[in-house]
């Protein structure tokens, strides 16, 4: 299996204003990536998700990462190795590489952010979204991304999906 890593560069200090900071739609969901890896020489990349009722991961595990939740707004409910757990504002998962985990936004609206170290998820969010040239919808002629394409683009960078995401 080929995976993606970024390469361990030097980093200067970077200063990102939001416009300068790049959106997508990913998996029905506004995100945008707040701390490309490119800015952290690949240790660390941060996104900030938007999403309505239902918006989620399928059951997955990172090979490569570790990935954090920081939940701003609203509710989700995380599932991390057969645990499933509600996080509303301010509440904080950590989950290990390898572990299968997924999540669903199950307030009206959630607004919450994630961590990935190291790096790499933003680069697979990009690949599979489609670029936001509207933060208030998606493009009119965004099509699902298939499963099966979903989960060959993960496997490139390390992730393997293993199951459907869950209901809210």
């Amino acid at each position: 299996m080929t995976s993606f890593t970024h390469s361990a560069t030097p980093i200067s200090p970077s200063i990102l204003s939001p416009e300068e900071q790049q959106a997508v739609w990913f998996l029905g969901a506004l995100v945008r990536l707040r701390v490309p890896g490119a800015a952290t020489g690949g240790a660390l990349s941060v996104l900030e998700h938007l999403g309505e009722r239902g918006y989620g991961s399928p059951l997955h595990r990172h090979d490569n990462d570790e990935e954090t939740f920081l939940v701003l707004d609203g509710e989700l409910r995380v599932e991390v190795d057969g645990l499933q757990r509600a996080a509303g504002p301010g509440a904080i998962a950590v989950l290990p590489r390898a572990l299968a985990h997924s999540f669903v936004v199950t307030s009206p609206t959630a607004r919450f952010l994630t961590l990935h170290t190291p790096a790499g998820f933003d680069d697979f969010t990009v690949r599979a979204g489609a670029p936001a040239d509207s933060l208030d919808h998606p493009p009119l002629d965004a099509a699902p991304l298939d499963p099966a394409e979903l989960a060959r683009m993960a496997s490139f960078y390390g992730i393997e999906i293993l199951g459907p995401p869950p209901a809210p």
